[in-house]
């Protein structure tokens, strides 16, 4: 059953580390890829691999008159919160108010008004300590009921199914070693959203700032005119960023700077932010707002007292669809069969299918069930879990040549 599978699932720990010099970023998620592709084995799939890359394919044989569907979820974990000894508890019959935690804390309706919209129904939350994980273990365990409802009912028509769970999704790496001439598709799926009845083709552009503050560190009782606190340079230099430009002040299609993380001491300090927007000019006008701070500062100090690395990450998939709705129409139909009112919704994110697309794969992305993603007060719905299900295997029926 899918509620037991996602359980299952979560308590492998799977964080990925953006600081890590290997492929993968952490040898737990080789762990839980050895537990899926026994599980893709015992389902009788053919083509199952577990490549050096930590990627795992499988391949369910099908109708050869329907298109050739690949369906695509991440195994890693945000590292914003612990991913280690997850203790999901799950919650029957939700009666709509606070949720308790632990003795700490509590997921409350006034913060996590989304809570309305699952009265009455089945919820996995977490004990306070951890995220849940179902960014993306839901969308890896919907998958998987997909595949075990298609084996134990050949009588459902559908095309040749691929299946791929990735590492390192959630670092931007996740289709950094994606084996194209593996994966022959005619389009594809990432199950990595939140409610079922959305159907996202909209997403980020996105770069990341790595920035090195090269201090001068002098005894404080000596140090007039002579000290550069390289953490105070920091603050200087995230000051002199948009303050408007945060996500808790940002949402729509409205782009933001977000500060990752800040470590150092006098001599040296590091930052790194992720910058994000819809429109391709507008991240280039955040990108360069990074170049003319460190260009001011090091103007000022008289030195490069800033070091900056702007990386691209992935971009808005939304203009490969163009031509192209067809992927799209698919899923609005489906919906409409199984009774689902279609939502379009812009991603205020990323998505391993953003990069397939812009590879020659499209891929937009559909829901998994899960709220409240990389924190602890995430949860998962299984109702919402089952309707996706039922989505897909609709989808996958219909999606005739």
């Amino acid at each position: 059953m899918l509620l037991e599978k996602f359980l299952d699932y979560v308590k492998y720990e799977t964080t990925s580390y953006e600081d890590s010099n290997t492929f993968p970023s952490s040898d737990t998620q080789w762990v839980f890829a050895r537990h899926l592709l026994d599980e893709l084995n015992k389902l009788g799939l053919e083509n199952t691999v577990l490549d050096e890359h930590c990627y795992v394919y499988g391949y369910l044989p099908g109708d050869e008159n329907y298109y050739t569907i690949g369906l695509n979820a991440h195994m890693d974990t945000s590292e914003q919160a612990s991913g280690k000894n997850v203790n999901p508890r799950v919650i029957e019959n939700y009666d709509g108010k606070d949720i308790k935690l632990n003795d700490n804390l509590y997921t409350t309706v006034d913060r996590f008004p989304n809570l309305k919209d699952y009265v009455g129904k089945t919820l996995v939350v977490t004990d306070g300590n951890t995220l849940l994980g179902a960014d993306d273990k839901a969308g890896i365990a919907c998958i998987m009921q997909i595949l075990e409802y298609l084996v134990n009912h050949p009588d459902v028509k559908h095309g040749p199914i691929w299946v791929c769970f990735s590492p390192d999704e959630e670092i931007g790496k996740g289709t950094q070693h994606f084996n194209y001439d593996l994966f022959k598709v005619d389009f594809a799926y990432t199950l990595d959203g939140d409610k079922p009845n959305c159907i996202e083709y909209e997403n980020f552009n996105a770069a990341s700032a790595k920035i090195k503050i090269n201090g001068i560190s002098v005894h404080p009782g000596s140090a007039k005119n002579k000290m550069v606190n390289a953490l105070q340079v920091a603050h200087e230099f995230h000051g002199m960023l948009d303050p408007e430009a945060r996500p808790e002040k940002t949402q729509g299609y409205e782009g933001f700077n977000l500060l990752l993380s800040l470590t150092g001491e006098i001599a040296t300090a590091n930052m790194s932010y992720i910058i994000r927007n819809h429109d391709i000019n507008l991240l280039n006008k955040q990108k360069h707002d990074f170049e003319i701070i460190r260009d001011k500062l090091n103007e000022k100090y008289g030195y490069e007292v800033v070091e900056l690395e702007l990386i691209d990450s992935y971009r808005n998939m939304k203009e490969k669809f163009k031509d192209n709705m067809f992927v799209i129409d698919f899923v609005k139909k489906a919906m409409s069969n199984i009774g689902l009112e279609y939502e379009e919704v812009a991603i205020r994110g990323g998505t391993d299918g953003a990069n397939l697309t812009w590879n020659g794969i499209l891929c937009p992305n559909l829901g998994t069930g899960g709220q409240n993603f990389h924190g602890v007060h995430e949860f998962w719905c299984q109702q919402d879990g089952e309707l996706v299900v039922k989505l897909v295997i609709e989808i996958l029926n219909i999606a005739k040549k």
